[in-house]
């Protein structure tokens, strides 16, 4: 991302948070709408001078959770503390960044297929019809005499 799509933001000590672009105070869901905008902004503590990004960005996140009640499982947090500090930050370096883009990736390429299906004109609900029975989990069985309809006679 070029470094005019950057955004600088500046922390002052009470919290608040100013778009040294636009020149105007923003607040966190500000921030969460220029993110999904593609911006890329960058959050320097004006007292202190460091990059308080990260923090800032986590704040977004927990502010988020808790409005859903919930980010992760309970086992999994569990997991977490007991593991020790550095096992969060190792995967999320290591793995997390790069599976997310994967993901997105795979997202964007079966969307970019569906559309083409779709302007080709493809029968999709025929193919998923097809693939659904092609799925089942649970093969037909013969049905045991027990288990069997009765005739039209009444006898089994």
């Amino acid at each position: 991302m070029s470094e005019a799509e950057k955004i600088v933001l500046k922390k002052y000590p009470n919290r608040r948070l100013y778009d040294t672009r636009n020149s105007t105070y923003v607040t966190l869901d500000d921030v969460t709408g220029l993110i999904r905008s593609g911006h890329q902004v960058e959050v320097i503590d004006l007292k202190t001078d460091q990059d308080v990004t990260a923090f800032i960005l986590t704040q977004i996140l927990m502010e988020q959770t808790k409005k859903n009640n919930k980010l992760l499982p309970e086992s999994l947090l569990h997991l977490i503390i007991r593991s020790g500090e550095n096992i969060l930050s190792d995967y999320f370096e290591k793995y997390l960044e790069q599976s997310i883009q994967n993901y997105l990736s795979y997202k964007k390429n079966m969307e970019e297929q569906f559309r083409r299906c779709l302007e080709l004109g493809i029968d999709l609900s025929g193919i998923a019809e097809k693939t659904l029975k092609q799925m089942t989990p649970f093969p037909q069985t013969p049905e045991s005499p027990e288990t069997a309809a009765p005739s039209e006679n009444g006898k089994g």
